[in-house]
């Protein structure tokens, strides 16, 4: 954390341009004010991606092609805008930026951001190269503002505001898989908005339900496993978590159990010398009640744990032809999960 406080009056916007152009980049500050200069900026590494939040009064930053020519680094930037406004300007396009937008932007090129009250900004860097796309593209991207509703919006703002708020709390190993997962929805973006990706995909929405469910599929034995437990291991937001699924046709808590009693029914079903007990299969995939379990089961597949091992056991031996070999007789309605209810949200 580096901060005006303490810092003599006279001295505090030479400080603020040393500690800017130190986190961030080399850029020139100039207050809009006339009093004393008030400002502050902390800085954490996570892998490749640095994370930044600046808060301070009303001022003007300018990246030069002097500045950029000190620079070796070639980054690119996202900010997202905590409070106040923004205008920014590069290659000639201008966009004004409110809270909650995200802008995008590539620090090899001028550019240059106007704030005209006091405000406060989380700003990600990440070395270009990392990003796997042509320079055309990120080209195309810069001074594109995404906002809060938008598609990508929707999943980023609330994702990054997250992560710049606790990426001082995480390990290395952590902050490096973080960092990745910011990589894959950066490049996500730039693919859409330079239409390598159809506009109407929630492509970015998709990757974080796909990495869930596959979270979901690692934890099911975690009896602690839930929506909440989900939103925190992901950084987001129970509400969020909720809205990501609103088009999966089922809810979190739902999912979750229909995919342990699928679990359970396909080791119930398993053929072995010694089988384990209907509550211990129930205990490894997650039930902590037995009777919470079969009637979730019964529920489900119209049948107790211990009648769908019977049943299936049955069909098992009578499915299979004298030499040993399963018969091609398997319906979807055999299949262990083919009677669960449709799924609903």
């Amino acid at each position: 954390m580096l901060t005006t406080a303490s810092v003599p009056d006279l001295d505090k916007v030479a400080y603020w341009n040393n500690a800017v152009s130190r986190t961030l980049v080399p850029m020139t500050v100039a207050p809009r004010g006339d009093g004393p200069f008030d400002g502050r900026i902390a800085t954490d590494r996570l892998g490749c991606l640095r994370v930044s939040t600046m808060e301070a009064d009303a001022e003007r930053v300018s990246r030069t092609p002097a500045l950029i020519a000190r620079s070796s680094e070639a980054l690119v930037a996202v900010g997202v805008q905590v409070s106040g406004t923004a205008t920014f300007i590069q290659d000639g396009r201008r966009a004004e930026v409110g809270e909650g937008d995200l802008v995008v932007y590539d620090t090899t090129r001028p550019y240059s951001f106007d704030y005209p009250e006091r405000f406060t900004t989380h700003v990600f860097q990440l070395p270009r190269h990392m990003l796997g796309v042509p320079d055309s593209d990120i080209l195309e991207v810069s001074g594109t503002v995404i906002g809060p509703t938008d598609g990508f919006g929707a999943v980023l703002q609330p994702f990054l505001s997250t992560l710049a708020t606790s990426a001082h709390s995480y390990s290395p190993a952590v902050g490096g898989k973080l960092a990745n997962s910011v990589i894959d929805l950066l490049a996500t973006l730039v693919a859409e908005r330079t239409r390598q990706v159809p506009a109407d995909a929630d492509t970015a929405g998709s990757h974080f339900v796909l990495r869930i469910r596959n979270h979901i599929d690692r934890k099911l034995g975690d009896p602690a496993l839930s929506p909440e437990a989900i939103a925190k291991a992901h950084h987001i937001s129970v509400r969020y978590l909720h809205r990501l699924f609103e088009g999966e046709g089922i809810t979190v808590g739902r999912l979750i159990q229909q995919r342990r009693l699928e679990e359970c029914a396909r080791e119930l079903a398993r053929r072995g010398r010694t089988a384990p007990t209907v509550s211990a299969v129930a205990q490894r995939w997650g039930f902590v009640s037995p009777a919470h379990f079969s009637r979730a089961f019964r529920a489900a597949y119209g049948v107790s744990p211990r009648e769908w091992r019977t049943l299936r056991t049955a069909q098992d031996d009578v499915g299979r032809s004298p030499g040993g070999a399963p018969t091609p007789s398997c319906t979807v309605a055999d299949r262990p999960g083919a009677g669960l209810p449709p799924s609903s949200s």
